[in-house]
């Protein structure tokens, strides 16, 4: 059966679908030898499929694993690190080949997922799914009471208006706020668009999964209710 590369690279535990559509883009990806094109399929079971000229391993009966890390300042989330940062995937230690979900920039903490389910982990990060992510922030001054309301009403980036979902006030500079938004550093670029600096910034909820007492730099895998939980969120 003939099905599309990104697809079958992400079911491997390379990457993310999206990921792995980069991946084909920068022409890292091979099938039988051959540079391909995004969009290209391939037979998981016949044809020999190459990420960095090492052959993909494809399993469609491995155990698929979901793991919830409480991300360190300082680390990126990656799966290879070629510049010599400290990567997330210095912290869990599974037999599995397993990436991150979505993004979490180096210079913020909290809540990050990690898997080896591509289908799920596109679905958790695709816009069309609308998957809410919570977070709280410190600026490095107090907002005026203009700048709220236009955090209630929507922040225009790139010509797309960031839509927030809530806004709760600890303070005039810390606050929690809950978007469906997944671009880069969205959450920082939100209040730079205002004139304010986020001094810190703390992801504390992905969809349905709160991070709760995991300690910073811990672990732990989602629980059966858990998953099911996560698969609710993106159905349609």
């Amino acid at each position: 059966m003939l099905i599309r590369v990104q697809k079958i690279l992400a079911d491997a535990g390379i990457a993310s679908r999206r990921k792995c559509e980069e991946l084909i883009a920068q022409g890292r990806i091979r099938v039988n030898g051959k540079s391909i094109k995004l969009g290209d399929k391939a037979v998981p079971e016949n044809d020999r499929i190459t990420f960095n000229d090492k052959t993909i391993k494809q399993d469609p009966d491995a155990h698929k694993v979901y793991i919830l890390i409480n991300k360190p300042w300082g680390f990126v989330t990656t799966v290879s690190e070629q510049y010599g940062m400290k990567t997330v995937m210095d912290l869990i230690k599974v037999k599995e080949r397993i990436f991150p979900v979505g993004r979490l920039d180096k210079f913020s903490d909290g809540l990050l997922l990690l898997t080896n389910d591509g289908d799920l982990a596109n679905k958790l990060t695709h816009p069309s799914f609308g998957v809410s992510k919570t977070y709280v922030v410190k600026t490095n001054q107090p907002l005026i009471v203009e700048d709220l309301k236009k955090l209630d009403s929507g922040i225009v980036i790139d010509d797309r208006e960031v839509a927030v979902e809530k806004i709760k006030m600890f303070s005039p500079s810390k606050f929690e706020i809950t978007i469906h938004e997944g671009r880069k550093h969205i959450v920082r670029r939100i209040f730079e668009e205002m004139g304010y600096g986020v001094t810190k910034l703390t992801r504390i909820q992905f969809g349905p999964l709160k991070l709760g007492d995991v300690a910073v730099g811990k672990w732990r895998y989602l629980n059966t209710k858990e998953v099911d939980m996560l698969k609710k969120a993106v159905k349609k």
